[in-house]
């Protein structure tokens, strides 16, 4: 029941003056952030357009809704990579073959990370009210289908994103990116959501980069959440160890 205590006041608000999609794009954002903190262990299988696999397994952490580790532990030469996300888009990312971190500087936060279909600014990203407005353009008896625009001043790689949004849990369901001329460019997915103390959290999360015909795929495998994770853990030098 915590998902739903974290986004009660905003739907009752949505009840009493008619839910919008900025509303709607809150909730989102407060049940995908909604444990304390959480530990977990991450199968990531890439898959090109061939059908060929590479697989991946990483050990990851976050912490409330700004605080995210990402370190890979196999296959042997991608051990120890290293990606840290911190407060106000500070963002780290580590290389062992070079042995020395660096900052994500801004003009890179949009290369993907590691092989990966996912950007340094999708790892750092922990929600997206912040930065985009959301309107209602689609409802049925399931979900609502909202279209995302960046915020005036925003810098993002994106004309706009479309999402569905499952009413039961607030999780979304597929988000659509589109790139600045307006062509789909990749294809988030939800696939599975499993609850863990009262918690809806997404345990298979599918990215789809459809102009490369590659894909990710994340599978996690084991999830601990409000564990009382230390401060100590987002820093950089737990990135070396």
């Amino acid at each position: 029941m915590k998902g739903l205590k974290a986004i009660l006041p905003m739907l009752l608000a949505g009840n009493l003056y008619g839910i919008s999609g900025n509303n709607i794009l809150r909730n989102v954002d407060s049940v995908m952030s909604a444990p304390k903190d959480r530990k977990t262990l991450m199968k990531m299988t890439l898959i090109d357009d061939k059908g060929n696999e590479r697989v991946r397994t990483a050990e990851s952490y976050q912490k409330g809704s700004d605080k995210r580790l990402i370190k890979f532990i196999s296959p042997a030469d991608q051990k120890g990579v290293s990606f840290l996300a911190l407060p106000n888009d500070v963002m780290y990312v580590y290389f062992p073959a070079f042995r020395n971190v660096r900052r994500v500087a801004s003009h890179i936060k949009y290369q993907e990370f590691a092989g990966t279909d996912l950007t340094y600014n999708d790892l750092g990203s922990f929600g997206y009210s912040k930065d985009y407005n959301a309107e209602i353009v689609g409802e049925d008896d399931g979900s609502y289908t909202l279209k995302l625009t960046p915020k005036p001043g925003t810098d993002k790689p994106y004309s706009y994103l479309k999402m569905w949004v499952d009413k039961r849990t607030f999780l979304p369901q597929k988000v659509e990116h589109y790139d600045k001329s307006g062509s789909l460019w990749k294809v988030m997915r939800i696939e599975e959501v499993k609850n863990i103390k009262g918690y809806n959290i997404p345990f298979k999360i599918v990215v789809e980069n459809v102009k490369k015909k590659h894909k990710t795929v994340m599978e996690f495998e084991k999830m601990e959440v409000d564990v009382g994770l230390s401060d100590d853990v987002f820093t950089v030098s737990y990135m070396r160890r």
